[in-house]
C-alpha cells in the first residue's frame, strides 16, 4: 500500500492587515517530514509512505495569493510525481484564508483530488476551530479533528485519521462522511474543553465513536475572525452506515445548539485596567494576565503595546511582559549591545492602528540563534521586563523564558499574548486573568464587522429557530 502525506495548516484573521508570506511557514519537504515529531507515527506495516510537502505557520492574517499558489503547486507537483497511490493523508488547520480566494482548503483539497482520482482514499485531520465547507466534505472519505482546546490531542488526532485510513485500505471497506453545520459562531476563549459546557459535549464524542457504523465524531467549533460565508460550527462524522452517521452527525449540532446560551470564558475577565486593578491588589503570583486580542496563536499581530503601556503608566514592579513583535525593535537592541540603555519605539511595527510605547529600556538579553528574523532581546523598562521578538510569535513554554534566562513563575505578574493559557503556563497561574483588549482577534464578537458571514447566525443574531439537517458528502451518496 501506498500513502501519501502532506498539507498545510495556519489559522488566519481576515481583519489583520498583515498578510503571510512563504518566510512565515516553516515547510517540511520529502524525509524531513516523516522524521517530524508530529508525523513519527508514519510506521504500519505494509505501507509505504510517500512524504509530500507541509507548511505550518503561527496563525496570523490572511495568506498572500504568491505564496498559496507557490505551496500548492510544490504539493500537487510532489503529488503528481508518487502516483500511483492508494490513500492520501492530509494534515490540515482549516481555517486559513487566502488573500482574494474563499474557502482554500476547498480548493487545495479538491486540487488534490482531482489529480489522485476517485478510487484514492483520501483522509484529513483539522483543528476544531476549522471552518468546513459542502466542497471540503465532498472530496473526503475520512476526517478527524482535535477534541480538546487547549489543544493537547494534535499528534492523537493526526493518528485517528491515519489509523482509519489504513484501516479502510487493508479492509477494502470505504467509509464515508457526513456534517451538520450549526448557525453558531463563538471564540475559542468561550469554549475551551476544560471548562462547561464544551466539556460535557466533547466528552460525548468517543461514546459516539462506539456506536455501530460510526468510525469518528466530531464537533467543530469553527474560526470566528474569519468573515467567509463558510465560517460555522458543525458536527462532522466518519462512519460505515450512512443512516447512522446523518443522526449521529445531527445529535452532534442540535447539541450545541441547545447549549449556545452557557459558553463564557473560563478565567476571570474583563477590560485592561478592570484586570490591573485586580493584579495591583492580588497578593499571590504569578498572576497570568493574558492580552487576548493580541494572541499570535488565534490570529493576532502580535504587536501592540497596549498592556505594556497601561503597566508603565500604574508603574508596575516586578511584571514581565512576553512578549512583542518588533522586528525594528529588535535590530536596535542588537546595534546597541548587551548591558546598554536605548531610545525604543515599542510595537505597532506591524499594524500601526495600536500606541506604540515610547521608552528608555536597559538591554539584558541578546538571544542570536542565528538568522535574523529568528533573534530575540529582552530589556528592562522601570519595573517591566518585556521580550521582543523579530518574527510573530508566541510564548506559551516555559523554554520560551528559560531559553532568555527568565523564571516566569518568580515574577509577580506576567503578561502574554494569549487567550485560554496554554498546558505549560496555566499550571502556574496564580490567579489567571484575561484581559478583554484591542486587536485582530478581539473577543467582542458580536460588533465584529460581518459583510460575509452567512446570517442569521448566534451570537450576532438570536431571534431565530433552527433544526440540524445532516448531508452526506457527493462520495458517499455517489
Amino acid at each position: 500500500m501506498r500513502i501519501a502525506v502532506g498539507g498545510i495548516h495556519t489559522e488566519c484573521s481576515t481583519y489583520s492587515p498583515v498578510l503571510m508570506t512563504i518566510e512565515d511557514f516553516r515547510v517540511l519537504r520529502g524525509t524531513d517530514l516523516l522524521d517530524a515529531e508530529y508525523f513519527n507515527f508514519l510506521n504500519a506495516d505494509g505501507v509505504e509512505h510517500l512524504p509530500l510537502l507541509h507548511a505550518r505557520a503561527v496563525p496570523g492574517g490572511p495568506v498572500s495569493h504568491a505564496a498559496y499558489q507557490a505551496f500548492k503547486a510544490e504539493f500537487l507537483e510532489r503529488l503528481e510525481a508518487s502516483l500511483p497511490i492508494d490513500g492520501l493523508y492530509l494534515a490540515m488547520h482549516g481555517a486559513m484564508n487566502v488573500d482574494g480566494m474563499d474557502d482554500a482548503e476547498g480548493d487545495w483539497i479538491s486540487a488534490a483530488r482531482a489529480v489522485v482520482g476517485p478510487d484514492c482514499v483520501v483522509a484529513a485531520s483539522y483543528d476544531l476551530h476549522g471552518n468546513v465547507s459542502q466542497k471540503i466534505i465532498d472530496q473526503l472519505d475520512i476526517f478527524a479533528a482535535y477534541r480538546t482546546a487547549p489543544h493537547i490531542d494534535v499528534r492523537e488526532t493526526m493518528v485517528r485519521a491515519w489509523s482509519m485510513l489504513v484501516d479502510a485500505l487493508k479492509s477494502g471497506q470505504r467509509p464515508g462522511v457526513a456534517w451538520a453545520p450549526v448557525p453558531v459562531l463563538l471564540p475559542g476563549e468561550r469554549t475551551s474543553t476544560e471548562d462547561q459546557p464544551t466539556r460535557s459535549l466533547y466528552d460525548m464524542l468517543p461514546r459516539f465513536d462506539e456506536r455501530d457504523g460510526i468510525l469518528d465524531a466530531n464537533l467543530m467549533i469553527g474560526y470566528v475572525w474569519a468573515d467567509e460565508p463558510r465560517a460555522t460550527a458543525c458536527g462532522v462524522v466518519t462512519g460505515t452506515d450512512k443512516a447512522a452517521a446523518t443522526a449521529v452527525a445531527e445529535e452532534i449540532a442540535r447539541s450545541y445548539w441547545e447549549a449556545r446560551e452557557g459558553f463564557q470564558f473560563g478565567p476571570v475577565t474583563g477590560p485592561l485596567q478592570a484586570m490591573l486593578d485586580i493584579a495591583e491588589t492580588c497578593e499571590t503570583a504569578p498572576l497570568i494576565l493574558a492580552d487576548s486580542a493580541d494572541n499570535p496563536t488565534g490570529g493576532g499581530v502580535g504587536d501592540r503595546a497596549d498592556v505594556l503601556n497601561a503597566l508603565l503608566a500604574r508603574k508596575f514592579e516586578n511584571a514581565l511582559v512576553a512578549g512583542i513583535t518588533d522586528r525594528p525593535a529588535v535590530e536596535a537592541c542588537f546595534a546597541a549591545g548587551l548591558g546598554k540603555t536605548l531610545s525604543l519605539r515599542i510595537g505597532g511595527s506591524l499594524d500601526p492602528s495600536s500606541t506604540p510605547a515610547l521608552v528608555e529600556a536597559e538591554v539584558l538579553f541578546l538571544d542570536n540563534p542565528g538568522p535574523l528574523p529568528e533573534r530575540q532581546a529582552v530589556v528592562r523598562i522601570g519595573g517591566v521586563t518585556v521580550v521582543l521578538a523579530a518574527r510573530r510569535r508566541p510564548y506559551h513554554n516555559i523554554s520560551d523564558f528559560t531559553r532568555l534566562g527568565l523564571a516566569p513563575e518568580k515574577v509577580r505578574l506576567l503578561a502574554v499574548k494569549s487567550g485560554y493559557l496554554s498546558p505549560e503556563l496555566a499550571p502556574i497561574a496564580n490567579p489567571n486573568l484575561m484581559a478583554l483588549t484591542q486587536g485582530v482577534v478581539n473577543q467582542d464578537i458580536e460588533h465584529l464587522e460581518s459583510n460575509r458571514r452567512l446570517r442569521p447566525a448566534f451570537p450576532f443574531d438570536r431571534d431565530f429557530d433552527f433544526r440540524p439537517s445532516a448531508r452526506l458528502s457527493a462520495r458517499w451518496q455517489s
